[in-house]
């Protein structure tokens, strides 16, 4: 054990010195990057709900401790049925988090504090309760295709409709909902109210970059990229027909046929458009700075996919890609009881892997996994605190774990989040993200120093 902090500790002092030499002329290079989930980070005036202004009341607490930059989960306009990633509006303030004055607001006191605001952008879908779902349930021609409708097929053993193929959403069942009024099936990645936008559409792909742009002028730093992964799906064959996913090869491991995992998602995720998308999005990035000036505008992706895949978002070498391509070989590969060696091999398989002229990043939690502490270990939080912090590169904080918050218990009756709630009793809590997501402890009292109308 001793002879393996030695080399843990070693490895750390030549990273530092690393560091040091190679410390970026960008504001964004070796940057420190907090999450912050709106709806349990502060709530301002008493609804039990976190806000926006909670958010500005804190961003100079975020700079004294030494944050770059804070990303912002979801903020726009929504029903809530997936917590903000499912959005009615793009670009309109969720009421509950404040107005648009609210947000300018903000991003004038960061300024004033030298902290960058970042949000989240989530293209794969939309709410169904979004204008677009609705015009295009309808039939309006200029939204007809923005989703992505299909007719189904026909069983011909019992001569019933159904869905187009065997896909499998995130969060459980049929990834296909059948509309009532357009009398066709549309797809769905994550929750039904989660309908995907169809990215073959160029229509699409437009409404998104003004999207992008229209928060740009607001005076955002950049973008986190939700669910990058998800954009593109097989495209139809000759026959107007999608092809089914092939099951694992050992189902003993997730049997439910019900269960994402029961399949390979060949066709549904990490399709070769799904780069480019990304690509156009940097250079998007790019020229907003050119026309606009100031600062370099950043993009952190979100991509749950094989190191090879992760390692392309950063660019092709022709193209460049995402400024942070999430790290999340170092996330999903630390456990409880990993040692000092498979540490610093995982930090070395990532240094090792980067293209030329492009900065590492490290994250180890997020709204979308058990709480550091929680997979640490209380007594080993601090000590990956301070190496995340001191490897070389771009830190992703989320919100409370510089306090090694730990999480908190749901019990399947107060469970909200749609990936446990479409679970069962048994196995709910393994799936569920409530416990990440509970109020900011800002202080010893009772409801973590404010009154929260709900845990998330």
């Amino acid at each position: 054990m001793q002879k393996a902090t030695t080399a843990l500790f070693f490895a750390l002092s030549v990273l530092a010195l690393f560091a040091s030499s190679t410390q970026g002329k960008d504001w964004w290079e070796n940057g420190n990057y907090y999450q912050i989930y709106p709806r349990s980070f502060r709530d301002s005036d008493g609804d039990g709900i976190g806000d926006l202004n909670g958010v500005t009341e804190k961003l100079q607490y975020l700079k004294d401790i030494g944050f770059t930059a804070a990303w912002l989960s979801p903020i726009f306009k929504s029903p809530m049925a997936d917590f903000g990633y499912d959005i009615s509006d793009f670009y309109q303030i969720h009421p509950e988090y404040g107005t648009m004055e609210d947000f300018e607001n903000m991003i004038k006191k960061a300024k004033e504090v030298g902290i960058k605001i970042i949000l989240d952008f989530v293209p794969n879908h939309s709410s169904d309760e979004n204008e677009w779902f609705i015009k295009s349930v309808d039939g309006d021609p200029a939204y007809a295709d923005f989703y992505i409708w299909h007719n189904g097929i026909v069983n011909e053993t019992t001569g019933e409709r159904q869905p187009p193929s065997n896909w499998v959403s995130v969060f459980r069942y049929s990834a296909w909902e059948w509309n009532d009024v357009r009398q066709q099936y549309y797809l769905h990645q994550f929750v039904t109210k989660q309908p995907d936008l169809n990215y073959r559409n160029p229509a699409v792909v437009n409404e998104m970059k003004n999207v992008m742009r229209f928060w740009l002028g607001k005076g955002v730093a950049g973008f986190r990229i939700d669910a990058v992964p998800y954009l593109f799906e097989k495209d139809l064959d000759r026959y107007n027909n999608y092809p089914d996913e092939p099951v694992i090869d050992d189902v003993s491991t997730c049997p439910d046929p019900d269960d994402a995992c029961h399949l390979k998602h060949i066709y549904t995720q990490d399709q070769p458009e799904t780069l480019d998308m990304v690509y156009q999005w940097r250079a998007l990035a790019d020229e907003f700075k050119k026309e606009h000036g100031g600062d370099t505008r950043i993009l952190l992706t979100e991509a749950y996919t094989s190191f090879d895949n992760m390692i392309l978002y950063y660019g092709n070498g022709i193209r460049n890609g995402s400024h942070i391509p999430f790290n999340f070989d170092f996330l999903t590969n630390l456990q409880n009881d990993t040692k000092a060696p498979t540490v610093v091999e995982h930090i070395e398989k990532w240094l090792n892997a980067m293209p030329e002229g492009v900065i590492a990043n490290w994250v180890l939690g997020n709204h979308d996994n058990k709480r550091l502490a929680s997979r640490y270990g209380v007594q080993r939080a601090d000590l990956f605190n301070i190496l995340l912090q001191t490897l070389p590169g771009n830190a992703v904080t989320y919100n409370g774990e510089e306090l090694a918050m730990t999480d908190v218990y749901i019990s399947w009756e107060d469970s909200v989040d749609p990936q446990a709630c479409n679970s069962d009793p048994d196995r709910y809590y393994d799936l569920s993200r409530d416990p990440a997501r509970t109020p900011y402890q800002w202080d010893a009292s009772p409801n973590a120093g404010k009154c929260y109308k709900t845990l998330i």
